[in-house]
């Protein structure tokens, strides 16, 4: 599955557009990770805990939106993007999403 930020692929011919495609995750903040990044916000110094918890739901979410437009025939996703929200304090909502597309092979 062909991933790109762009409206379109250059020198690539797009047969078909689909439509919308989204995966989302909710992760929630765990205790052990806050009171280490609690000090670290402290002293200074990247909150590693935080930045591998999002890396990993950004994978995850990655990974739903590819399944979905897998489902639907697509084999490339365009203008693909990722937002945050905050779902209830202590757990955020990380979404990928992107126009699923039939591409020339």
């Amino acid at each position: 599955m062909l991933l790109v930020t762009t409206p379109d692929v250059p020198g690539v011919k797009i047969l078909k557009t689909i439509g919308l495609v989204r995966g989302s995750t909710i992760r929630a903040k765990h205790i052990g990770k806050d009171i280490s990044s609690a000090f670290r916000h402290l002293v200074g110094g990247e909150m590693k805990e935080y930045s591998e918890m999002l890396q990993e739901a950004r994978q995850i979410a990655t990974k739903l939106m590819v399944d979905e437009a897998e489902s639907l025939g697509a084999n490339a996703i365009i203008n693909m993007r990722y937002t945050t929200s905050s779902v209830m304090q202590g757990a955020a909502e990380i979404m990928a999403y992107g126009t699923a597309v039939i591409i020339e092979e």
